[in-house]
Formats: C-alpha cells, structure tokens, sequence
C-alpha cells in the first residue's frame, strides 16, 4: 500500500485524494492560515522531500532537495518557515587504510568500522554514521540553515513559541548519551543565534514540548527514571523562563500518550489507555479530567491493540481513528460532547462477510486480581458447544489488547478456532500496579494468569479442552514459549518474533542501553543464572508440544538467532517443528504487507489443524486447571 493524502470535510464527511500518484505523500501538516499544508513526499523520484500545496490553486512546490529524509515537519507560528529534524551524516569510525589499488584492480568493498553502542534499528537496519539535526527552511524554498551541531542526537516533535522566534526540542546532550537510555531534556533554540536553552534537568525522559498559546508556558511528556522496566508517562507544564516544572493531574493513574493545548490556553487534551480501549480527556491545569471521546482504535489491522490517532483543531473539535470489534479505523469528529464518524471506508470490503462475535469473559488470578480478558467465536458457532480454542498473547509486555477489530482473530475464527486474548499482568491502562506484577519476573509470573483464562473459557463451556492452541508475537511469542515449556495441555503452538535467551537478546537487539538495565536489572556477567531462570530456551527440555517458530527476516528487536535457537534446540529434541520467516520484514513490520500479513496466519492456521482433533469434549464436562494436567 502506497500511502497517500486525502481531504476529508468535517461538515460533511465528503472525500477526496488530495496529493497522490506517483510515489509517497505523508505527513502532512496545516499551515497556521490553513492555507497551505506542507507534506513529504517522493513525487519527483529519488528520496523524500519537503512540498507545499497551495489550496486555493491546488498547486505544489517542492522546497528542500535534501540527501535524507525529514520529519517532524512544524511550521512557524507566522508561516514563513517550516522547521524539520534531519540526520546528517559523518564520516563515522576509521581504523587503518586499505593500501592503494593497483591499475585496474577491482578493489573490495571498504571496511564497515562500528563504535556506536546502539549500531542498528529494527526499522532501518545498520544506522549509517551520523546525527539528528534540526534545520528551518524557508515556506517558499531555498537552503536549509543547520541550527544545531554536535555529536548528538536532536528529536521531535518540535513546537515554536507565537513569536516564531524559538523552538522547543528534545535532546540528550550529555556526553554519556550512548548509555543512557532514558534520558533526555527540553531544550528552547533561538532561531537568530542557534544557541540551546536547557529548560529541564532531571533522571528520566523529557520530551513532547507543546508551548502554551499566549506564549507563557510549555507542556512536555516524562517520567522520574527509577530503573523499573515501565513507568507511566507523566503530563508536566512548566514557565517558558524554566524553573521546577508541575506536574498536572498526578492522581491520575493513567499513562499520557500525547497532550496538546486548548485554545485558550486553560487546559490540556490528552490521550491514553484505559481499560482496554483508548480516550480523549480535557485536563484543566488544577488536574479535573473530563471525557472527551472514547472508542479510539489504532490503524493497526492484525491483532486487537489499543490505541488511536488524533488531532485537535483551533475551535477545539477533534478528527480521531474510531472502530470497533467489527470494523478496522474510521474517522470521525467530536466536538462538544457530540461524536459523528466521517467514513465508511471499510463497509464495501466487509459487506456480506460473517464475523465472529466478541464477549468479554471473566477471569481472576491466582492471587484474586482480575484479568481483563475477551473471546472470539466462530461465525458459525452454535451456542453451548466446545469448539477448538487458541490463546492469543499480546507482545510488549508493556502493552494492551481490547474489543477492537483485528484481522487475525477473523481468520482464525473463520477456521474454526475460538480465540481467546487477554491482559495479563504488566498490561497497560490499569495503572502502575498492575504493570508492577511482572516488574523484574516476567515471564515467569504471567503463567498462572493466562492458565487461568485458559480454564475461564473451558468452565463457559466454550473452550475445547482438547483442542488448545497457543500463539503470541514479541512478549507474546515469549510467553507462549515460556507457557508449553510448562504445560502439556496444548495440541500445537506458533511462537512469533520470539526472545527465548535473555543473554542474547540483551547482547544482540537494537535497544542495548536498555534491556539489561531496566528489564533485567542487571547485566548478563552479574547474574547469569537469573538471565537463564527467565529464559524460554531453559525449559526446552520439557517441551513435547509440536511448536512453529515464526520471525521476520530483518528482524532487529527480537533478532533472527532468537527464533534460529528455538528452532534447532527444538529440532535437536525430536519436537515436531518447523521456521517460518517472512522476507525482508522488520520486528514491527512483520504484518505490514497485507499478503504477508494473510500468509502468515494461514501457516499458523495450517499448523494447528495438524494437530486438532475431531472430537470434541463433551459440552457438560467441567474440565480446569490442572485437570488435564500435564502441567510442571
């Protein structure tokens, strides 16, 4: 899918493509008259640049002939300029120097000399040598002016104060940035002289800055860095001269994914999980919330995650993604507590389709706590009969599923599976405790939690306790490695994008600074027997269940020797197993081509109807726990 830009009227919800064609157009951003919107884009061949569209004439300009791509694009407050991060790269380490080559010889590729502690990226592979830089050009075109240097790293988004004079960043510019994972603070930059204000100086990240409209104060995202592996994000507001920043609504217990001001500068709208879903709230400065939206839904189409997008306009109305259960991401709009959805993009495409019906289902822990949890019936399903079940185990783990539509869970139900998805300990949108449980022992102490939402759905009379499957990507393929490594009651298993030894994976993925850190608590030479403990590959020797290893061939986060170890150490063991890698997909990108996305289910699918059987339990049997047994 080539991503392109469309205009949607928010009076009337009429649609239409606005810059598309040849190449890609994304990113697109209003300029403060609303009468010019700048985009990047790859229209004219060669790599992404920076465009205006006139829209009065529909005319474009390209205004940047840049040698890589920009982003976090934001236009100043009085239109002449847009400002973007770019990374400009250096020469990079050097050691040696090939000798000269003799006339006419076919001289090999140089040498690829690395110094960096974070050296690739699971969506850009091995990162060239260079650093983020913040530049301006002029709305009209012309050269880029450089404003910041050094050897580091300069984020979005960026935010301008009214007077178009400074702008607000975040960076890490202390000389240990390379190690310092979550560290980061607010920086003011004066346009004229490119001189950097530090306006935050604490343990911890720093970021999001969002100016106030009369120019007085600054909102920025961060939490206190206590080496936990999760700590929710924070909503801070700050005066724009610095001092000790505020922190707006802290019985709130909620994580803050993105905050923007109201117009007049008296509250903030804000963004963030709740109980498995996602909503808007207006939170004033004294920190009362009020529910502005609810119901958001991200763009994401395989599995069931919460999420959403959203924008607030100068009138305080709000375009955000909307869904549910039966339908991927709309758009619609609220706006004094009314909501009307804009599209209907998807009714064409599902018209005359069944889909499963979604019911939240009951569970508790072994400790009491409930766990949220839902399950996916068949189309055909037929009530009071047992039918073939898989647990579906969300990835993160610092994450959360919900009622949301999700093209996985319809082709597995369309095959005849139930699918059971839950949110377990260490789940996001039910506060830190609950993100606690796993602090510093997953995944060991998910176990019970997702045991018992196996036997919830056996007890509804749903679940076949014959006919259990297991599945998850990322933390889920973790725990769905850790879970037939404990138990016996699953006929087959599909682990995806797996961490199976915690050794390696600290050693090896894209996030160096961080795993051993803040998810171990110690490095691999302090506590290597605490490593092995919480590694899957430690239990493969009582694994019997026939288990597919599924992993994405530029897979940096969870990298490819993950799911290579499993695979030969289950291979070595005589389990029934097979590799399964999806060409040129990253960790994050393993579902985003839809035909990958749609083969890759239909392998899982193809491997558990290998092993299902035909004959169901009987529909009045009250098998649980243990029952079945096979557990260790």
């Amino acid at each position: 899918m080539i991503p392109s830009i469309w205009l949607v009227e928010a009076a009337t919800g009429a649609e239409r493509p606005l810059v598309a064609g040849r190449g890609s157009h994304s990113s697109p951003r209003w300029s403060p008259d609303g009468r010019r919107l700048a985009y990047i884009s790859t229209a004219e061949g060669g790599g992404p640049q920076l465009f205006v569209r006139w829209m009065d004439s529909g005319e474009a300009a390209r205004v940047t002939g840049l040698p890589d791509s920009p982003n976090s694009i934001s236009w100043s407050p009085d239109g002449r300029r847009i400002a973007y991060v770019m990374r400009v790269p250096d020469e990079g380490a050097k050691l040696g120097s090939a000798p000269r080559k003799p006339e006419g010889a076919e001289w090999g590729k140089p040498l690829e000399v690395i110094d960096k502690v974070t050296y690739r990226t699971d969506a850009g592979g091995y990162v060239k040598p260079g650093f983020d830089h913040l530049f301006i050009v002029d709305a009209l075109g012309g050269a880029p002016r450089q404003l910041t240097s050094g050897a580091y790293h300069h984020n979005g988004p960026l935010d301008w104060t009214p007077d178009s004079r400074q702008i607000l960043l975040s960076a890490n510019r202390s000389e240990n940035w390379q190690l310092e994972a979550l560290d980061s603070e607010i920086y003011a930059l004066d346009v004229a002289s490119g001189s950097l204000r530090p306006l935050t100086d604490r343990n911890g990240p720093d970021a999001a800055p969002a100016v106030s409209p009369d120019g007085r104060g600054i909102a920025f995202l961060g939490f206190d860095d206590r080496g936990k592996s999760f700590e929710q994000t924070r909503l801070y507001v700050m005066d724009m001269g610095g001092g000790a920043p505020r922190e707006v609504a802290p019985g709130l217990d909620r994580s803050i994914e993105q905050a923007e001001w109201t117009a007049d500068g008296r509250g903030l709208i804000d963004g963030y999980e709740e109980d498995g879903g996602f909503k808007l709230s207006r939170l004033s400065l004294e920190g009362r919330a009020a529910t502005l939206a609810t119901g958001l839904v991200p763009s994401q189409l395989d599995r069931p995650y919460t999420g959403g997008a959203w924008s607030i306009a100068r009138d305080n109305s709000i375009a955000f993604t909307s869904g549910d259960v039966h339908r991927p991401a709309e758009l619609s709009v609220a706006r004094g507590g009314n909501v009307r959805q804009l599209t209907r993009l998807n009714d064409l495409a599902l018209s005359g389709k069944r889909l499963g019906e979604v019911r939240e289902i009951s569970v508790r822990a072994p400790d009491g706590a409930p766990i949220p949890s839902w399950i996916v019936l068949p189309p055909n399903y037929v009530e009071g009969t047992r039918v073939p079940t898989i647990l579906e185990i969300h990835g993160g783990p610092y994450a959360a599923y919900g009622p949301v539509f999700a093209t996985d869970y319809q082709l597995y139900a369309a095959a005849g599976y139930a699918v059971l998805y839950t949110n377990p300990g260490g789940s996001t949108g039910y506060g830190q405790a609950f993100a606690d449980r796993i602090e510093k022992t997953y995944p060991g102490s998910n176990y019970g939690e997702l045991m018992a939402a196996v036997d919830a759905a056996i007890a509804a009379g749903i679940a076949d306790p014959n006919n259990l499957f297991v599945t998850g990507g990322s933390g889920g393929s973790v725990l769905t490695a850790w879970l037939v490594g404990k138990s016996n009651r699953f006929r087959a298993a599909a682990t995806q994008k797996p961490v199976i030894n915690w050794t390696t994976q600290v050693l090896m993925a894209d996030n160096i600074p961080f795993s051993g850190k803040y998810w171990m608590g110690k490095m691999p030479w302090e506590d290597p027997q605490g490593y092995w403990a919480r590694s899957p590959l430690s239990l493969v020797g009582n694994v019997r269940t026939p288990t597919l290893v599924v992993v994405g061939s530029d897979d940096y986060r969870t990298p490819v020797g993950e799911a290579e170890q499993y695979y030969a150490a289950l291979k070595l063991r005589g389990v029934d197993t097979m590799l399964v890698k999806v060409p040129e997909a990253s960790h994050g990108g393993i579902a985003a081509r839809p035909s990958q996305s749609a083969a890759k289910a239909a392998a899982i699918i193809a491997w558990f109807d290998r092993y299902r059987t035909r004959t169901p339990a009987a529909t009045t049997a009250s098998t649980s726990g243990a029952a079945a047994a096979g557990e260790r």
